[in-house]
């Protein structure tokens, strides 16, 4: 079934668009399997079940984090993974270049946009956004390459559109600014239930999970 679902999804993503399979909760065969068929990104919201599946997979994929990312996970996260999507405070900015430096690795991450403001989600508000993008290029260790923005996980797909609007504006906005150390080249959005409506808006990379694996079983969420 998940070669089947890759390969579908793969043949019906338009050309420069990256998938992520989004692995929260998956079995490290599971994504095995995923890679085999043709997945070159995985995402992982949590860096304890992205180091189980890692031991199986290892780097015959690019690691993605895309979850919220604690500081005291960090340490581990930078040496994992090959983009963190989720850079949402100069706080996590600051851990991640500092834990970036003690490797010698430059970190490429995307700035999370909370683009429907709202308060129990992840991300930074639009209006702070360009602020947030300077501050975090001034870190030597780490390469700010886009954004990235939730939206809705369940309901009518057409409700995420103003969220990826709203995240397409700040993108556009930002690559015209030029800024030093800035490259404005990824724009995350849209999962299983909405990412149709996020290519419209510009997407060019997708986070798919449940399309990939089958319906997600939440009783094994960590």
């Amino acid at each position: 079934m998940i070669k089947q679902n890759v390969a579908r999804i793969l043949s019906e993503l338009p050309s420069g668009v990256q998938l992520v399979a989004a692995a929260k909760t998956r079995q490290p065969e599971e994504i095995l399997e995923a890679v085999e068929a043709g997945v070159k990104i995985i995402g992982e919201n949590y860096v304890q079940e992205a180091e189980r599946a890692y031991e199986v997979v290892r780097n015959r994929a690019e690691w993605h984090f895309i979850g919220h990312l604690q500081k005291n996970k960090v340490k581990k996260a930078v040496r994992l993974f090959d983009m963190i999507e989720s850079v949402d405070s100069i706080e996590i900015a600051k851990e991640i270049d500092k834990r970036c430096a003690q490797i010698g690795k430059v970190m490429p991450v995307l700035i999370e946009i909370n683009s429907g403001r709202e308060k129990q989600k992840a991300g930074v508000f639009p209006e702070n956004a360009e602020q947030l993008v300077k501050e975090v290029s001034a870190f030597p260790n780490i390469r700010v390459t886009g954004l990235m923005t939730m939206g809705p996980r369940f309901g009518n797909p057409e409700d995420s559109r103003p969220y990826f609007v709203e995240t397409r504006k700040i993108f556009d906005r930002m690559k015209k600014l030029n800024l030093p150390d800035v490259e404005m080249k990824y724009l995350s959005m849209g999962m299983t239930n909405s990412y149709k409506i996020a290519l419209e808006e510009g997407a060019n990379i997708v986070r798919i999970g449940s399309k990939i694996f089958g319906e997600r079983d939440y009783s094994k969420t960590t």
